[in-house]
Order: structure tokens, then C-alpha cells, then sequence
């Protein structure tokens, strides 16, 4: 697909097929494209030249799924963290994090968004893995 010829919207159904198909790798180079882009328009905006497009949360949390799902952890976490440190009481982000750092072999790092995300009602701990009992 042409990036300058093909509308915005129709490249991101594209790269969300491509997730939602399990082809988690071209996926996030797909997204990872359309954040630049996205990107480069706001810096633009900036400047007072162009408008802002849209917020890019969604687009990021695609993108860090993506890289999560095709084993890319180390991108994945930098995604996440910074979906984190605009909204911290992103009970799925926390989530996100704490599966990604489990995955990379990481668990005790691991326990505190997972703790995050279940305050904030978003996961709910295993029993096998030491959860509340009802």
C-alpha cells in the first residue's frame, strides 16, 4: 500500500486485519508507520501549520499489542509505558505492562502493574497465583 495515496482510515483497517488475523508482526510495522505519521502531522501542528488529527491512544495500544504478540517485548513496555504516563489509571496499560514483562522473563517487575490493573478493576488475579478468595 502507497502511504500518500491511500487514505489514513483505510491503512488502519488494513493494519488492524492484520491483527485481528494473527499476523502480529507485519501489524506492527503497519501501525508503527501510521504513529509516524501521525506523529509527524502533530509536530506540524505545532508550528500552526496543520491540525492535529486525532488522539493516538488507540493507535499505540494497537501497537504495543502488536509488538506484544509478536514477541517484541522490549518495544512493547516502551509503547505501554508511555500510554502509563499520559493516563495512570489505565487499568488495561497496567495490564499490557505486566503481561510484557512477564513474557520477557521479567515477573517480579511484573507484579506491580499487575497489581495496578487489578485496583483499578481491569484484571482479576488467578486463584492458583495467590488472588483474593471469594
Amino acid at each position: 500500500m502507497n502511504a500518500t495515496s491511500t487514505p489514513f482510515s483505510l491503512r488502519y483497517a488494513w493494519a488492524r486485519g492484520l491483527f485481528e488475523r494473527g499476523d502480529h508482526l507485519a501489524a506492527a510495522a503497519a501501525f508503527a508507520e501510521l504513529l509516524a505519521e501521525v506523529e509527524s502531522v502533530e509536530a506540524v501542528a505545532a508550528d500552526g501549520e496543520q491540525p492535529v488529527l486525532h488522539s493516538t491512544t488507540d493507535l499505540r495500544t494497537y501497537l504495543a499489542r502488536a509488538y506484544f504478540h509478536s514477541a517484541q517485548f522490549g518495544r512493547a513496555e516502551e509503547v505501554v509505558r508511555g500510554l502509563i504516563e499520559e493516563s495512570p489509571t489505565d487499568g488495561y496499560a497496567h495490564l499490557l505492562l505486566g503481561r510484557t514483562l512477564q513474557r520477557a522473563g521479567r515477573h517480579a517487575e511484573a507484579a506491580r502493574p499487575l497489581a495496578l490493573a487489578e485496583i483499578l478493576g481491569d484484571y482479576e488475579r488467578p486463584k492458583a497465583y495467590g488472588g483474593p478468595d471469594e
